[in-house]
Order: structure tokens, then C-alpha cells, then sequence
């Protein structure tokens, strides 16, 4: 009786095993993807974040701005990564272009998903003298988790794939910023109809 028991449970774990491999094997396929369309995704949006902030403009203007960002470029990226996959995969059949497609999707997704947090601040209701510094906080956050995954693709330890990530993000935003700021010099007016950002 005990050695059917053992048997048994034995066997109930198999499924499980094989279903978590499987699951794994797919996540692994598709990280590439994930990873760097939501790389893509924060810096591009919090970019334009920090230049719209950095020229003073008003909260309207950055959730305009973002969102026309986070689609576009959000579709494009999609699109770029089906097309080159399209292009390395032309003489194989209908299969490929689902699995295309399927990449495209994650690329999409995952810019979309990633590139919303730094517009989470200008959406929620945050006081408006901290919406930049929350949507700072949360994307450095963001960055740091979506880097550190990136040790699945690279190899390299979590904490200097997170690092190296926050790094590029943060280069990219302080140059938005200042670009920002430099460019509101040359307009008329400089004004902020909706308040401070």
C-alpha cells in the first residue's frame, strides 16, 4: 500500500513538472521580446516625460505626447521585429508567421505594458508637485526589474543587468530633460496653460 502511495504521488507530479518545463520553454522563447520591448517601452516614454517637464509644459501635454508615443512606437517596434523575422524565415511556411507574429505581440505588449508606468504618475492622483518625482521613482523601479531579467538573455548577474538598464534610462531622461529645457528658451511664450507638470 505505501509503495502504490509513493507511486502515486510520484506520478501526480509528473504533469506538473513537465507543464512548468513547458511553460518555461515558452517563457524563455518569448523573453527576448518581453524584455526588450519593455526596455524600449519606459525609456522612449519616460524621454518624452522628462523633455515635456524639462520645457515646463503642462500634465495635457505629457499625456498626449506619451500616449501618441507609447502606440506608435509601441506598433512600430512590433512591426520591425515581425518583418525581420518574416525576412530570416521566407522560404519556411505558415508556422513562421504565426511565430512571428506571436513575437510581434510580446514586443507590443511589453512596450505598452512598461511604457505606461512612467504616465501612471500624470494619471493617478498624485499631488502635482510630486507627478515627476513619483514618475521617476517608478520608473527606475521599473527599469531596475525589467534590466535584471534581462540576466535570463545575457547571462550576466541580475544586479548589473538591472543597473546597467536604470543607467541607460537615466542618461536618456536627464538628455530629454535638458533638451527640454534648452528648447523652451526658443519658444514664445513658455507658457504652462494647465499648471506645473
Amino acid at each position: 500500500m505505501k509503495s502504490l502511495l509513493n507511486g502515486a504521488r510520484r506520478n501526480a507530479h509528473v504533469p506538473r513538472t513537465s507543464a512548468g518545463r513547458s511553460q518555461q520553454a515558452r517563457l524563455g522563447h518569448y523573453l527576448p521580446d518581453l524584455v526588450y520591448g519593455a526596455n524600449d517601452g519606459i525609456i522612449t516614454t519616460f524621454a518624452v516625460v522628462s523633455g515635456v517637464v524639462g520645457a515646463d509644459l503642462s500634465r495635457t501635454i505629457i499625456l498626449i505626447l506619451g500616449f501618441a508615443n507609447l502606440f506608435a512606437d509601441g506598433i512600430s517596434m512590433g512591426a520591425s521585429n515581425y518583418l525581420a523575422r518574416r525576412s530570416t524565415a521566407e522560404a519556411e511556411e505558415r508556422a513562421s508567421r504565426e511565430d512571428a507574429l506571436r513575437h510581434a505581440a510580446a514586443t507590443i505588449g511589453a512596450f505598452v505594458a512598461a511604457g505606461l508606468v512612467p504616465l501612471a504618475a500624470y494619471l493617478l492622483p498624485i499631488p502635482t508637485d510630486s507627478r515627476f518625482i513619483a514618475a521617476v521613482a517608478l520608473t527606475a523601479a521599473t527599469l531596475f526589474s525589467v534590466g535584471a531579467a534581462r540576466s535570463f538573455v545575457t547571462g550576466l548577474s541580475p544586479f548589473r543587468s538591472g543597473l546597467e538598464m536604470l543607467l541607460v534610462g537615466a542618461l536618456a531622461a536627464v538628455a530629454a530633460y535638458l533638451i527640454g529645457a534648452f528648447a523652451s528658451l526658443f519658444t514664445d511664450g513658455n507658457s504652462n496653460s494647465s499648471g506645473t507638470p
